[in-house]
């Protein structure tokens, strides 16, 4: 875990890999709980027995069900001291260059791309690759705009 006392040295981090989420396996009730929640209940994410004969060889995993992993393996990697609030500010190029199975493990590894002032903090543009242990490109690389307020 890197941990930044405030934006200041959050800034002086821009360009650098700031490392990796512990792995976290993807399971089937954690992807039909996400459908439940979106109303996404497409059968290669949800129908066991179908997908199995699928393209795919089994379920996989919705691409926003990956990016709604952000969070919760962010706070894994870094904490930005002095702000009073992270407000998530948007997305900028998301792919997704490989399906990530159901009962997988993934990872999420963070790089800091870009620190700017903009009233009433700073904007950080933070680069997300998501792998998992079985494949050799990444189920997933984001770019998240997030705006810092101290």
């Amino acid at each position: 875990m890197r941990t930044f006392a405030d934006l200041d040295e959050l800034a002086a981090a821009k360009g650098e890999h700031l490392g990796h989420s512990d792995w976290l396996e993807i399971t089937q009730d954690r992807v039909d709980r996400f459908a439940d929640a979106t109303g996404d209940h497409q059968w290669i994410h949800v129908d066991v027995e179908r997908a199995k004969s699928g393209p795919f060889g089994g379920t996989i995993v919705h691409g926003y069900l990956t990016l709604s992993l952000i969070p919760m393996l962010g706070q894994q990697v870094f904490t930005v001291g002095g702000i009073s609030m992270g407000i998530n500010y948007g997305l900028g190029k998301v792919r997704f260059p490989t399906v990530l199975r159901v009962g997988s493990r993934v990872r999420a590894g963070v790089e800091l791309v870009e620190v700017i002032e903009r009233p009433p903090g700073r904007q950080a543009v933070l680069r997300w690759t998501f792998e998992t242990e079985s494949d050799d490109k990444p189920v997933c690389v984001a770019e998240t705009i997030v705006l810092y307020v101290p």
